[in-house]
């Protein structure tokens, strides 16, 4: 029974696990897609079936075509064995050929290589299968060889590097390029010249910082007030307050809007940041988290002479710092990653006070057919909240299980 019930419970682990490596391996995918396609070359980007390794196709300069500079790689079939050529010239036009009696064995050649059998004027035909057919002469082993010609395509001709009298005729969209692993880094540098994201980057961190602060400055002393403080209308003040929760922010852009206008803030960075510094949920995570700091301590500190910023001072803000971690954190989130409202109040022109997410939404533009600069793009607008975050994790928990024990 002990080992069967321990077979049991080692199979639901197993499963488990299994069930939890799968979810990890379908969430992470695309993020680590998106990396490794950031530091890919155009060409390896758009490649069937993707890879997730970013490679890139090795160049050499053949003896005879240097004036071709450095020639691209592909292996071809030579003796059942796959060696590396270089292409030397694409889209040859090409006949493939045919005994008549031996349809199967087939012979490839540029068709202007190949000549009429008995001339072009009187070129001479066969019966195939009760049709008329024809017949061009092929060079075999020496011989020349009346053919049919079954099949017409474009083909490459590829060199051997070692000894380029060595050629071959194949399919260079079939053919298989000789690669390595390699990342492109210059790819960061290449965005952020065709884009300008130096400049938006600085100006979504400088953004984000003042957002970040003020919230938490309006926040704390709200969040204190509300829960500490006792004034006439508190607590109906506190609900109407939380009650702006509620409204949809498309309810607000008009208004918003226009009150920028009146303001003179429309196009500037300052748009960005004053509306958003106050927060109903600021103000009530912190309040939440105020009410579970027991009221003997703050009658002690009063009864010591400590004045209230004192006591917000050093007692609160010391003990708040989960709550003000998981604060700082989602602020962070929504003022890097905010879009809808720059795109509404910055002018599209104006790129000198542009955010990360406007210039990205111009760069999709700019460079869609490289998708590997666009990628690049986001992986710099996504690496520092996924690293705040990583950073802020062990904070929410704490956090969460506090804030919303007492009312």
């Amino acid at each position: 029974m002990k080992s069967s019930y321990r077979l049991i419970t080692l199979i639901q682990k197993a499963l488990v696990y299994i069930i939890l490596t799968a979810f990890v391996y379908i969430m992470l995918f695309p993020f680590l897609f998106m990396f490794s396609t950031s530091f890919k070359d155009q060409t390896d980007t758009f490649r069937y079936p993707p890879r997730l390794l970013p490679h890139e196709q090795l160049t050499k300069i053949v003896p005879g075509y240097e004036a071709m500079g450095e020639l691209p790689m592909y292996y071809a079939s030579m003796n059942g064995e796959q060696v590396p050529y270089a292409l030397v010239e694409q889209n040859i036009r090409s006949g493939v050929y045919a005994e008549p009696g031996n349809l199967d064995v087939t012979y490839t050649y540029p068709i202007s290589d190949i000549q009429p059998t008995g001339g072009a004027e009187n070129q001479t035909t066969t019966i195939v299968d009760g049709e008329e057919q024809l017949l061009w002469d092929v060079p075999v082993d020496g011989e020349i060889i009346p053919m049919l010609k079954v099949n017409q395509t474009a083909l490459g001709r590829f060199v051997n590097p070692e000894d380029p009298t060595q050629e071959i005729l194949q399919n260079v969209r079939l053919s298989t390029p000789v690669e390595k692993v390699s990342i492109k880094p210059e790819n960061y540098a290449d965005v952020r010249d065709l884009q300008g994201l130096d400049r938006s980057l600085t100006n979504t961190a400088l953004v984000t910082i003042l957002v970040v602060l003020g919230q938490l400055l309006t926040s704390v002393l709200g969040g204190y007030a509300l829960a500490r403080l006792r004034f006439p209308g508190r607590d109906q003040l506190f609900l109407v307050y939380l009650g702006t929760i509620m409204i949809p922010f498309v309810v607000l852009i008009t208004p918003l809007y226009q009150l920028m206008v009146m303001i003179g803030w429309v196009d500037k960075l300052a748009s960005l940041i004053i509306p958003w510094i106050f927060t109903a949920y600021g103000t009530f995570l912190m309040r939440q988290f105020f009410i579970t700091i027991p009221k003997e301590i703050e009658e002690a500190a009063l009864i010591d002479g400590a004045s209230r910023f004192q006591i917000l001072y050093k007692i609160f803000l010391p003990a708040s710092v989960p709550a003000l971690a998981t604060l700082a954190t989602f602020t962070f989130l929504y003022a890097w990653n905010s879009f809808f409202w720059p795109l509404v109040i910055i002018n599209t022109g104006n790129r000198l006070n542009h955010v990360l997410t406007l210039s990205l939404s111009q760069l999709r533009g700019r460079a869609a057919d490289n998708a590997n600069l666009v990628m690049a793009g986001a992986a710099i607008a996504i690496l520092p909240p996924m690293i705040i975050y990583i950073l802020a994790q062990r904070f929410f928990v704490e956090s969460a299980t506090s804030s919303g024990v007492k009312g």
